[in-house]
């Protein structure tokens, strides 16, 4: 695999009780890419993410990640190098564990400070990362208590700490209201557009959703691939009214920022 590629797929298939619910030919994500994963409900966005995250299991195909071969690698030693943001993990998290720990944990994966040591400079960075989000206030609250906004930085803040060679996003906005929404889009936007990071993986539902600074879309329908490409070619209303099965208008506006509509 070509070092300018950091996933590729080919011959993918996802098979639950014989049925397939996820089926991709081919996929290759680059260094420095941006890529969001668009369709309707039940048409395997999070699977694909999470068989790119190490978290689940192909039934077939050749998937290479990192540089690695699934089936060819210790999966507990690659998922160090993935950084991996879900409502699973947040739920997993105990209410009573002080939102800095629950960022410092963020490190080797762990959901308890205590399952091994950390330094003074792995305090330092989880101090930074909660001041560059905007709550380093909350540093010493239980994270039971953060609101669903709050909650959303903090686990951004968790992601990050580990510097990932790719992170994953599984709806990081979902459940939030406006307010929370867009100040995680704001913060999401800054990763997406510094050049530094590692390349993004975004899961959402919703065009309003996605951060400026994605580069590449790819739109899933029936568990198979419908489009993909950069954003402004798969990103369009012909492209998206025929996904969803519904006239839709779709728009980019000035900030890089979508937004879709029914059309009558």
């Amino acid at each position: 695999m070509p070092a300018a590629d950091v996933v590729r797929i080919e011959g993918l298939s996802v098979t639950h009780s014989g049925l397939t619910v996820l089926t991709v030919d081919e996929l290759v994500i680059r260094q420095h890419e941006r890529w969001v994963l668009l369709g309707p409900n039940g048409s395997g966005k999070t699977t694909l993410l999470s068989v790119i995250a190490g978290r689940q299991w192909p039934s077939a195909g050749r998937i290479q990640i990192l540089g690695e071969t699934l089936g060819r690698v210790d999966l507990r030693e690659l998922r160090i190098r993935l950084g991996f943001h879900s409502a699973a993990i947040s739920r997993a998290l105990r209410p009573g564990i002080a939102v800095h720990d629950v960022v410092v944990t963020g490190i080797d994966g762990a959901l308890e400070p205590w399952w091994r040591s950390y330094d003074a400079s792995d305090h330092e960075r989880a101090d930074e990362l909660l001041v560059s989000l905007g709550i380093a206030d909350l540093a010493e609250r239980p994270i039971g208590v953060v609101s669903e906004g709050e909650r959303a930085r903090v686990l951004l803040a968790r992601l990050l700490i580990g510097a990932p060679d790719l992170l994953c996003l599984d709806e990081p906005a979902a459940g939030l209201d406006l307010g929370a929404r867009e100040n995680l889009l704001i913060r999401l936007a800054e990763l997406m557009t510094d050049p530094g990071p590692a390349p993004v993986v975004l899961v959402t539902h919703h065009l309003e959703e996605i951060p400026a600074g994605v580069t590449h879309a790819l739109v899933l329908r029936d568990a198979r691939v419908w489009a993909k490409g950069r954003v402004d070619e798969v990103l369009t209303s012909q492209v998206i009214s025929s996904a969803f099965s519904l006239s839709l208008d779709v728009r980019r506006h000035a900030d890089g920022r979508y937004s879709a509509r029914a059309t009558s």
